[in-house]
């Protein structure tokens, strides 16, 4: 009887620990999980009103760039799209930075960003974007079709010439 109970224990110990999740295996990061595009609020240049989610125009393709001012390789992002603005002028280009607000302010004055309605330039405040998108490279592209769904991304240097073909 002994035996068959000391069975039963260890029987059900194997079961227990098979049961147990694998956490060795990571998860996919959030924005392949959930691919339509996130929910964000961007402190806007005026430091009073916030762009959201909710501000995107309707049935337009996004192209949320995640950058810092002072990177060189943002900073050429930049001059690329600006370069390139007529063909990326039915897109809606949203550019969000973790960087100081002083440092946002120049950079949009710099580039002269509020001559083009297409672009919005914001301070994400409350740091949701970076983690949702596994950011480990800067600039960050997250490109998205008319209708809010992924397409891909892209992490640091990159032809404007893939990104405007990305949209096609």
């Amino acid at each position: 009887m002994k035996k068959r109970i000391l069975f039963v224990i260890f029987l059900a110990a194997a079961i227990l620990s098979f049961a147990q999740k694998d956490t060795t295996v990571p998860l996919a990061p959030p924005y392949l999980r959930f691919p339509d595009l996130p929910p964000f609020q961007l402190l806007k240049v005026d430091s009073v009103t916030y762009f959201t989610k909710a501000d995107v125009p309707k049935n337009k393709p996004v192209l949320l760039m995640i950058f810092d001012p002072n990177c060189d390789h943002c900073q050429h992002a930049t001059e690329d799209i600006l370069k390139n603005i007529e063909s990326l002028k039915n897109i809606q280009i949203v550019m969000s930075t973790n960087a100081s607000f002083e440092g946002l302010k120049d950079f949009y004055n710099r580039y002269e960003l509020a001559n083009y309605k297409n672009i919005t330039v914001g301070l994400e405040v409350k740091y949701f974007l970076v983690p949702f998108y596994d950011v480990r490279n800067l600039p960050y592209l997250a490109m998205y079709d008319k209708k809010g769904k992924l397409i891909t991304t892209h992490e640091g240097t990159i032809k404007i010439e893939a990104v405007i073909e990305a949209f096609k």
